[in-house]
């Protein structure tokens, strides 16, 4: 056996390490290895120690860019891309569906410019896995690309890929929500290569800017959109329902072919298009019916004076457990020139929400104007006629609720003697809240379905808001920024958000099934904490060796870790 022997030599000490056996029955030394003195050996273990450890780390996002490209990779999107597409350019550096499906990802999980895609992408691990070198991701490839994808095909191209969705992800497409708005850019003014952004009427509040319009069809099961349609922003939305029903009665089609040709029956039940009140038009609805497809809609409870006119004892508890105090009143009315069942329907909530709103908000900003207009006036510095200030009145108050409660009076002739006077009348105030407040009208053509139902259906419409309300989050799944200022650039890169989108609401749902209820944020942000550690260590001649290991998991990252198969993407162990 090994042992530690110390020679003092000179009066210094000095290690050895001697191996003793036994040899013909008596010990005897074998060998001896001299290991020097105790700082000599310090040292040793010094560098022995230095080479076991790295000499420095990187930590690289994994979790959420493999989730993504596992999903995009189940899809075949990138294949459905270049079959439409066509052929790829003999110098480009990967298939023109690889580069719009990295665009998607990218907006999904970090969104930034082309610009700076490649210096992103080195963060990540995705290049081990996806076999993609960042040296091929250069803006211009990505603009290349943009540039092979006719606008003509991307109909084609979201109409495969929203047929794969269903296939694989078995979605109830028979009720889906319909809603449009808008998205701010910032292009510039004499800019005439991009006719789908004009001046219109911003949703962000945005009127110095030119806004590009965006109509989406959303499944009520996991909001995923199945169907879009990029407009110029200076159209209104009820102009482009046509246009998107169209669209949305192809895709039925495709749909319920693939149905009956894969499972033997008649195919998914009817589809169902809600929308809200800024889709109504008698043209519309008569479009809306020749397609065949069914309906729920509403129009503003001032838009049926008889309806919000009767008394509340006329309106019956819906569903207690699943509406509260939520009442309606079932009936038949005309409505955009033809007959049509009409449920009137009151929620509690939503009453003593716009009351308060009224009061606080509307009401609060008509009453100091006029309060600011009566202190300038008393001053008697106006030079401002009668008909003028009268007008500005009429201009502060020209909400119709606001005309309903506030009274006014404008005393004197001359400018300097002109004075106001105002109040709210407390009975009026009273009327409107009963007669309005709280109320809405549903239309639909489904005569057989019990109430409950259509309002469920209804308010299904908040997945579509749910998902414009998605892609103007900034952190991910975002709109913006957009760095492109060309018609067909900019069509394709709303291509690329609506594909981000549906990744984020597949994964979403696939999560939610698995008994995860997370937001959208709050998946990515699971996902992304979910990271991979290069540890590189000390080169002993030639390149320094790497190890790859993924970070320690939480309980929900485990479950996230199984939900979307990362062990596929996962270096090795």
């Amino acid at each position: 056996m090994a042992s530690l022997y110390k020679k003092v030599i000179s009066g210094k000490p000095y290690w050895y390490l001697r191996e003793m056996g036994w040899v013909d029955g008596k010990p005897k030394m074998i060998s001896e290895r001299y290991l020097g003195t105790a700082a000599d050996i310090e040292a040793l273990l010094d560098a022995r120690e230095a080479a076991a450890l790295p000499e420095r780390t990187r930590h690289l996002a994994f979790g959420d860019v493999a989730a993504a490209w596992g999903m995009l990779q189940e899809l075949g999107v990138a294949s459905i891309i270049d079959e439409v597409a066509g052929t790829r350019r003999a110098d480009a550096g990967a298939p023109a569906g690889t580069y719009l499906a990295l665009a998607a990802l990218n907006r999904l999980v970090a969104p930034c410019s082309k610009l700076g895609f490649a210096d992103w992408w080195k963060t990540t691990a995705a290049d081990r896995f996806t076999k993609i070198p960042a040296s091929v991701l250069d803006h211009r490839r990505f603009w290349d690309a943009m540039h092979t994808v006719p606008l003509e095909d991307l109909e084609e191209t979201s109409r495969r890929i929203a047929l794969r969705i269903t296939g694989l992800s078995g979605l109830d497409c028979s009720p889906v929500a319909l809603d449009m708005t808008n998205f701010a850019t910032f292009i510039d003014t004499a800019n005439e290569k991009a006719p789908v952004a004009q001046r219109g009427k911003a949703k962000q509040k945005r009127a110095d800017l030119r806004i590009v319009g965006l109509g989406l069809v959303v499944t009520r099961d996991g909001g995923i959109p199945l169907t879009w349609h990029a407009y110029p922003g200076d159209r209104p939305d009820v102009t482009q329902f046509a246009t998107m029903i169209s669209q949305l009665r192809s895709q039925y089609e495709a749909i319920t072919a693939a149905a009956r040709g894969s499972a033997g029956d008649d195919g998914p039940a009817d589809m169902t298009v809600v929308f809200d009140a800024g889709q109504n038009s008698e043209d519309n609805f008569a479009h809306l019916t020749g397609t065949g497809l069914h309906y729920v809609g509403s129009v503003p409870a001032s838009g049926c004076p008889d309806l919000a006119a009767l008394p509340a004892s006329v309106r019956a508890i819906v569903d207690q457990g699943r509406f509260a105090g939520l009442t309606a009143f079932d009936t038949r009315r005309v409505v955009y020139g033809t007959e049509r069942r009409a449920i009137l329907t009151h929620s509690p909530e939503l009453h003593h929400s716009q009351a308060r709103g009224f009061t606080g908000t509307t009401l609060a900003k008509a009453g100091k104007k006029l309060d600011e207009l009566a202190a300038t006036l008393a001053r008697g510095k106006t030079r401002r006629g009668r008909d003028k200030v009268e007008a500005e009145i009429t201009a502060i108050i020209r909400k119709p609720r606001v005309r309903r409660v506030i009274t006014w009076q404008l005393d004197g002739t001359q400018p300097k003697d002109l004075r106001l006077t105002w109040g709210t009348g407390q009975a009026a105030r009273a009327a409107l809240e009963e007669e309005l407040f709280g109320k809405h009208v549903l239309i639909t053509d489904h005569d057989d379905w019990p109430v409950a139902d259509v309002i469920a259906g209804y308010r299904s419409q908040s997945e579509a808001e749910f998902s414009f309300r998605q892609m103007k989050d900034p952190r991910v799944v975002s709109f913006s920024p957009m760095h492109h200022w060309t018609e067909h650039n900019i069509r394709i890169h709303v291509f690329t958000c609506v594909l981000a989108l549906q990744l984020a609401h597949l994964m979403r749902r696939q999560a939610d099934r698995a008994g995860l209820h997370l937001s959208v944020r709050e998946l990515l942000s699971q996902l992304a904490a979910i990271e991979e550690t290069v540890l590189i260590y000390p080169s002993t001649g030639g390149r320094p060796k790497a190890r790859r290991m993924t970070t320690q998991l939480s309980d929900d990252q485990r479950k996230l870790h199984e939900i979307f198969g990362l062990d596929r993407w996962a270096p090795p162990s």
